[in-house]
């Protein structure tokens, strides 16, 4: 897809006092712009991703102080022309979409996390993607992160790490 801007997503990482895994990082490279979807817990692993390309995040249920009081819960994040929702989410995962479209008005894409669950999925012309955990596997049968093609039309990608 030419013209697209590459986006890599990351959402529950959940980690604390440990590195980014390598193979996350891998995954990443050769991204433009990486967004996180909360559930960082520390912003040392914000500066980790930034050694691969600038990051736009917000905070999620599970974010120390140190995180909660620097990003916000939700935001717009525009690439290439496109708007984009970027949010953690929260409640259970039944009926999550419907309250994550309630929070934008006039995006072109959400982006979210705390299901665990990778989703990729068009809903009343906005297309929902959620990478799952790059570092837990409870609710989900693998580990990853995604790719997000921006242009027209927005497409992502689960990446399952090793």
């Amino acid at each position: 897809m030419s013209g697209a801007v590459l986006v890599g997503v990351v959402s529950d990482t959940h980690l604390y006092r440990k590195h980014v895994p390598a193979e996350v990082l891998r995954a990443l490279q050769g991204t433009e712009l990486i967004l996180h979807a909360g559930d960082i817990l520390e912003m040392a692993v914000l500066e980790e991703l930034e050694g691969i390309a600038p990051v736009v995040a917000v905070a999620g249920n599970m974010d120390l102080s140190d995180v909660t009081s620097i990003l916000p819960v939700k935001r717009v994040v525009e690439v290439a022309g496109r708007r984009i929702g970027l949010i953690h989410g929260s409640g259970p995962p039944h009926g999550i979409i419907a309250r994550l479209r309630r929070e934008f008005d006039e995006v072109d894409a959400i982006v979210f996390g705390h299901t665990h669950q990778p989703y990729r999925g068009d809903e009343d012309g906005i297309y929902f993607f959620n990478p799952g955990s790059p570092t837990d596997k409870m609710y989900a049968p693998y580990r990853s992160v995604g790719l997000l093609e921006v242009a027209e039309p927005i497409e992502g990608r689960v990446v399952v790490l090793g």
